[in-house]
Parts: structure tokens; C-alpha cells; sequence
């Protein structure tokens, strides 16, 4: 199956594009959602999307000669219901113009996913994908997080850390 891969600089994502690779899939394209360009932060909060890398991420495209597709996120979280319907102005629709884009421009089947634990985030990305005719591919969901870090200290992904984030942290401390 021709695949993009939803990046986010992240491990995750990037260990979850591993494996649509070792299950016979082919990515064939990168996308990412960035800051608003009069966001004045590399990261904002959001429910959704990881955003504190997305500078990097032309590196991935040019190593992997694959087109890179970003978009800035304009929306908000307006619809926080469990079971999300599209909601215009909320954040999850601008993931759905990007995954569109991406499936105008490139043949594309299935979105590689690196979520884990986060049903919220699970069921819009499902939702977009649903309504654009795409398989969301998740290997990483509800995987042992133990078990998982080990699988990628073996596979040898060089993962440096770029952010720490935990309630109670203030946002400019200093380590």
C-alpha cells in the first residue's frame, strides 16, 4: 500500500513509519501540520498535534527524496466530544485540507500514524482518514511503552531529546 506518513520530528512517528516500511508498505510522501507562521512559539498547545520539531523536517524529506507536505494549523479544539464530527474552525479539519492535498497530488492508500495511547487523537485521525477513503496505519497503538522504547534501542533509532513535557513543569525552566 502507498503510504504518507503523518511526522511530527518525533521518534514515534518516525519508528511507526519503520514499521508500514518492515509490513511491505512504501512511503511515498511526508506530512506535517506546523504553528501558525504568526504563532510566536516553534510549539503551541494543542490536543492533537506535536508540533516542537516540525523545523527539521525538510532534513527527513531531502534524506528520504520524498515530497514533504506542511500545513499551518489555523484552527482550535472547538469539538472535544469523544466521538468527533467535523466541526468547522476546529484543528482536526485543517489535518483533513493536508491529508486532501496529499491524496490530490500523490496516489496514496493508507496515513502512517505514530500515536500510542491517545484515544482522542486515534478517533479524529480515523475520522479523517474514513472520510478521505484512507487506512490509518497505528502500529505503535496500545503497545507496551516499556516494550516499545527497547524495540527501538534495537532497531537503533538515534533519538535525541528536544522536549520535556509534564504538568508542573514551568514553561521556561531550566534543566
Amino acid at each position: 500500500m502507498k503510504v504518507v506518513a503523518l511526522i511530527s520530528g518525533g521518534k514515534d512517528s518516525c519508528y511507526n513509519m519503520m514499521q508500514c516500511v518492515a509490513h511491505g508498505h512504501e512511503i511515498v510522501a511526508l506530512a506535517n501540520l506546523k504553528p501558525n507562521e504568526d504563532f510566536y512559539l516553534d510549539e503551541m498547545d494543542s490536543y492533537m498535534y506535536q508540533s516542537v520539531g516540525h523545523n527539521a523536517l525538510d532534513y527527513y524529506a531531502s534524506a528520504m527524496d520524498l515530497p514533504m507536505f506542511q500545513q499551518s494549523i489555523e484552527g482550535k479544539p472547538v469539538n472535544q466530544d469523544f466521538d468527533y464530527q467535523p466541526t468547522e474552525g476546529d484543528e482536526v479539519e485543517d489535518l483533513y485540507k493536508l491529508l486532501k492535498r496529499v491524496k490530490d497530488s500523490v496516489d496514496i492508500q493508507g496515513v502512517s500514524v505514530g500515536a500510542i495511547f491517545s484515544d482522542y487523537q486515534r478517533l479524529r485521525v480515523e475520522n479523517v482518514c474514513e472520510r478521505l477513503g484512507l487506512q490509518m496505519l497505528a502500529y505503535l497503538w496500545h503497545r507496551d511503552q516499556d516494550e516499545l522504547l527497547q524495540e527501538m534501542i534495537n532497531s537503533k533509532i538515534h533519538a535525541i531529546i528536544i522536549k520535556v513535557a509534564a504538568l508542573g513543569i514551568a514553561f521556561y525552566s531550566n534543566f
